[in-house]
This record gives C-alpha cells, sequence and structure tokens, in this order.
C-alpha cells in the first residue's frame, strides 16, 4: 500500500483520477512548471482490462511528457496481422517505429514512478467527495485550485459535476483479458477475426502473451477454442496466468468537455469502441494538448483539439465495425489488404498519425470500390453510423 501524504490546501492542477489518462495529464501539467496534486480512491498499481499494446502514437505521446518506454519495459511488436480462418493480412510500422506490448500494471507503476520523481503530490486511496467554487473537496477540506482534470474513467462524476452529459450510443460491446504462459510466436499484435468477435493477441514478455476477446455477447475463457482455433492451437493448452478481467466497451461522444476551469482527458471525456485499440494513445496525446491547452490559460483550445483527435478513432472504429458484422465484406478486404501490403502499412500510418487524413483518397485508390459499395448495401442498418 501507498501511504499517501496529507493535501496541500492548495495547487495549480487538481486531477481526478489516478490511471493512466489522469497520470499523463498530471505529468503534462508538471513539464510547464505547474504545481499538480492527483488522487485516486485506488492503491496503485490499477489494473484494468485492456489489449496491452501500445501504438508507435502512444510511445511517441509518452516521451513528450517525459516517458521512455523500449524493450527494457516490455516487448515490442513491428505491426499488426489480421487473421480470419485461412485469410491473413499484416502491416508494418514505417520509419524503423515499433509498439510496445507491456503489462497494465507495469506501464502504471512506471507513470506512478515518474510523477513522483517530477514532484506530482498523489493521494491514493482517497475518495473524491465533490467539487465546489474554489476547489476539490477532499477528506472534508477544500483543496483549492485553478484548474481541475477529471479523469475519472467511464462513469465519470467529474462529468456530471459539471454538467457535461455524454451522447450515449445504443450498441455496447464485452471484453475478456487473459494472460497465458506461453512464448509469442510473432513480433506483431494479431487480430483474429470472426463474426461479432475478434481477439487480439499481444506478446508482454518472453513468456507470456495477452488474449484480449471482444464482442457483441458475453465470452468465457473456454470459448476461445471454439471460437479461434488457430489461436487455440498457437496457445496450446497454456498455462492462464493471474486473474481473468472483464470491461464493457461503449462509444461516447461529448459535445464540450470543458466548463469553466474544468477539462476531462481519458475515458471521462468520451470513449470509441475498443476494436480500434487506440483508447490510450488518444488520451495521451489528450494530456499534451490540455497542458498546451493550461499554458496557454484558454481551455478552449483544448476543446477544439479534443474534437480533432477523436476524428480518427471514430473514423477507424465504424469502419472496423463494419468489417465486425459482416463476413463477405471483412474477407474481401482482407483479400485485397493480403494482396496490398504497401496500401494496408499506409493505412496502419494513417492510424497511427504517421499520415495525413488526407491520404487515404490515394491510398485507397487501387481499392475496388464499387465491389466494396455493393458488399455495403447487404449491411443491416443497426445505427453503427
Amino acid at each position: 500500500m501507498v501511504i499517501s501524504p496529507l493535501a496541500p490546501s492548495e495547487t495549480d492542477v487538481f486531477v481526478i483520477g489516478g490511471g493512466p489518462a489522469g497520470l499523463a495529464a498530471a505529468l503534462a501539467a508538471r513539464q510547464i512548471g505547474l504545481d499538480v496534486i492527483l488522487a485516486d480512491r485506488a492503491q496503485p498499481p490499477i489494473d484494468k482490462a485492456c489489449g496491452e499494446g501500445l501504438m508507435p502514437d502512444a510511445l511517441d505521446a509518452l516521451r513528450r511528457i517525459g516517458v521512455n518506454l523500449g524493450s527494457g519495459n516490455g516487448v515490442c511488436f513491428r505491426g499488426i496481422r489480421f487473421l480470419d480462418e485461412k485469410l491473413e493480412a499484416e502491416a508494418t510500422f514505417s520509419n524503423h517505429s515499433f509498439g510496445l506490448g507491456i503489462r497494465r500494471t507495469e506501464l502504471h507503476r512506471i507513470l506512478v514512478e515518474r510523477a513522483k520523481d517530477v514532484g506530482v503530490v498523489a493521494l491514493w486511496g482517497k475518495k473524491i467527495e465533490g467539487i465546489d467554487t474554489a476547489g476539490v473537496v477532499v477528506d472534508g477540506r477544500t483543496v483549492r485550485c485553478r484548474w481541475i482534470v477529471g479523469a475519472d474513467g467511464f462513469h465519470s462524476n467529474v462529468r456530471r459535476w459539471a454538467g457535461l452529459a455524454p451522447n450515449w450510443n445504443a450498441a455496447r460491446r464485452i471484453g475478456l483479458r487473459q494472460h497465458f504462459r506461453v512464448r509469442p510466436w510473432t513480433d506483431f499484435v494479431e487480430v483474429y477475426w470472426r463474426k461479432d468477435c475478434q481477439a487480439y493477441v499481444t506478446p508482454v514478455g518472453v513468456d507470456e502473451v495477452c488474449v484480449a476477446t471482444i464482442g457483441r455477447e458475453d465470452i468465457r475463457g473456454s470459448d476461445l477454442v471454439d471460437m479461434f482455433p488457430v489461436l487455440a492451437s498457437h496457445l496450446g493448452g497454456a498455462e492462464l496466468i493471474g486473474p481473468t478481467r472483464g470491461a464493457i466497451s461503449k462509444s461516447t461522444r461529448l459535445p464540450i468537455v470543458v466548463a469553466g476551469r474544468i477539462a476531462l482527458v481519458g475515458d471521462a471525456s468520451g470513449s470509441v469502441d475498443a476494436v480500434t485499440g487506440e483508447g490510450l494513445a488518444l488520451a495521451f496525446r489528450q494530456a499534451n494538448s490540455l497542458a498546451a491547452a493550461l499554458a496557454a490559460g484558454d481551455l478552449r483550445r483544448y476543446d477544439a483539439s479534443h474534437r480533432r483527435m477523436g476524428r480518427m478513432p471514430r473514423l477507424m472504429a465504424r469502419t472496423l465495425l463494419l468489417f465486425d458484422g459482416n463476413d463477405r465484406l471483412r474477407r474481401m478486404a482482407f483479400r485485397n489488404l493480403a494482396a496490398h501490403p504497401r496500401i494496408f502499412s499506409r493505412l496502419l500510418d494513417v492510424h497511427v498519425g504517421a499520415l495525413r487524413r488526407s491520404a487515404l483518397t490515394a491510398i485507397a485508390q487501387p481499392l475496388p470500390r464499387a465491389d466494396i459499395e455493393q458488399e455495403a448495401r447487404h449491411l443491416p442498418q443497426n445505427g453503427i453510423f
């Protein structure tokens, strides 16, 4: 257990929520010279079900706040591989960049240590009682602050206190994360597809992989054998390590993510379906953008930047959910990606921010658009858009 200090009576920034998004926001604020208090009712390390793969853009965003991760912290991977029965398509990251498979608890430990090193006052095991005109109420007293950052997750109290109601997407998906003791068989993140379900396999240790399954129905760990026989053959009866964790994935969007001196980051500020694997990367970019707005003294800049940053992940989520719901469309797309690996790599570059979205038009020209449009007409109108 981490023994938390007494909260100072005032600070520049009070961050409510001590997950990766909150810690990143705290680190970014410290980098511009602001005093920061961070509070969370949990004790570190905080775990949560996720795919445990950081894309190159996530690593870049972390470097900007002084957190440098590499092979000493996890397992590097060089791209993404899609698999659907006998179909395979893979894309590598450009410019010799890499992603990193890292246990969620290890990432949290590193961020906590970095926050301590740079002078963030962390109040672990503290429940925030509310906010008032002067600041944040904790332990029955108000800590005065100039800015309040809500990083308290999907069911954010700060969002509710600030009156920032989200627009909910009715579609929900259920995720399950497991770790297996087996030597990674590839230096790619592998995504196994079937209708209404995917399994993401990320190497996180020399003898350990993370398997995150997400679908539209309840999933049990034992279902992997029946749902993904090729994946099951790789696991080969490997030992299950640690607890199995579940999570619900929903898409939410807020019309605005600031109110007065309050700003939201991470899942508190909206979320995209976990199919993109971009949740943490987006939160880290938001943290950097928020710090720039704090330095300028204008949270409206952050609100505008937040909207821009969310456009590509939402577009990618909608596209991938089309593949999720239609076997014919998905397999046709995967055949074309397999036949044109350079196109797949360029699309991956767009996804991780290495290319502008405008490049999509030129990239997509070789694809059989008429065939794709014909397949799309068969899709059910199920509210994905």
